[in-house]
């Protein structure tokens, strides 16, 4: 895939060869990364993105050796290197390269390195899913306030348990037993005409999309309720849908085996987002 990539100082169109067998990073993943999007010139929540890749830094024990604005004009700079058709994913990332004894990561060998690459938006097509026999875990079992690569395993073995069912994508409840998100993205359903999302406590990531589309809907009126969820309740749900940077807004199509079509809300949420990223964070003027 096309795309550029920055690393002390200097850009280049071929990947950097980072870590060897004996680097932290590589050994015992201490690893941050954040990923936030540019669609055809456009690059919602840009600053919250950099601020929350220096925030997960600090949150795995790292020093972060660029700051969010820094971290920002790197990715302003690489988005006008792809141009103003390109749908791209940003990835910042810090990682540690040395040790403090045979686990704690070495705050002062923090490095940093960005990623832009092409990676198209999926197209509003839904995707299935199920519930999965995995856990989040809490706040105490697991650094879960970083966006960290060390908690994206699980999501993946859930992922995987799903898809050898005939699903595309698992459901994780959390330590509770409450519906917590999918495996890759925030969960939002409706019922009766309100939206209703598992209220962040700690076991996955209050996406900075999904905070972006509970803002947009109430500003339109939608209720929207951020509480505790039982699994049952999806059973019964008119609509459930995903918010996430990769694909921004999708509707779940099936559920457990029960067909659901995309409904107006996930729809609506798509389009609020959509419009208000083209009047708040255009960076690049429109392709002629």
């Amino acid at each position: 895939m096309a795309g550029v990539f920055w690393y002390d100082g200097q850009w280049s169109t071929e990947e950097p060869k980072l870590t060897g067998p004996m680097d932290h990073a590589f050994w015992l993943g201490s690893v941050i990364f954040d990923g936030g999007r540019a669609i055809e010139g456009l690059a919602p929540d840009l600053d919250r993105h950099c601020a929350r890749c220096v925030a997960s830094a600090k949150a795995m024990l790292m020093k972060p050796t660029k700051t969010a604005a820094e971290i920002e004009a790197l990715c302003r700079e690489g988005i006008g290197k792809m141009g103003p058709k390109a749908t791209l994913y940003l990835r910042p990332m810090f990682f540690v390269r040395k040790g403090l004894g045979a686990a704690r990561p070495d705050a002062d060998s923090t490095d940093f390195v960005l990623a832009i690459y092409d990676s198209p938006l999926p197209g509003f097509t839904g995707f299935s899913a199920t519930m999965a026999p995995f856990r989040r875990p809490a706040p105490d079992m697991a650094p879960t306030d970083a966006k960290a690569s060390c908690l994206y395993p699980n999501g993946a073995r859930a992922t995987a348990w799903a898809v050898e069912r005939g699903f595309d994508m698992a459901v994780l409840c959390d330590e509770g037993g409450n519906v917590a998100e999918f495996a890759a993205s925030n969960l939002m359903f409706v019922k009766d005409g309100k939206v209703i999302t598992p209220a962040p406590n700690g076991t996955f990531l209050n996406g900075i999309t999904r905070q972006r589309i509970i803002a947009l809907l109430r500003e339109a009126g939608v209720t929207v309720e951020e509480r505790a969820v039982a699994p049952a309740e999806l059973d019964e749900a008119d609509e459930i849908f995903s918010t996430g940077n990769y694909a921004k807004v999708q509707p779940c199509t099936n559920y457990n085996g029960r067909a659901l079509q995309p409904g107006p809300m996930a729809r609506k949420a798509r389009e609020l987002y959509f419009d208000w990223a083209e009047k708040t964070w255009r960076i690049l003027p429109k392709a002629g």
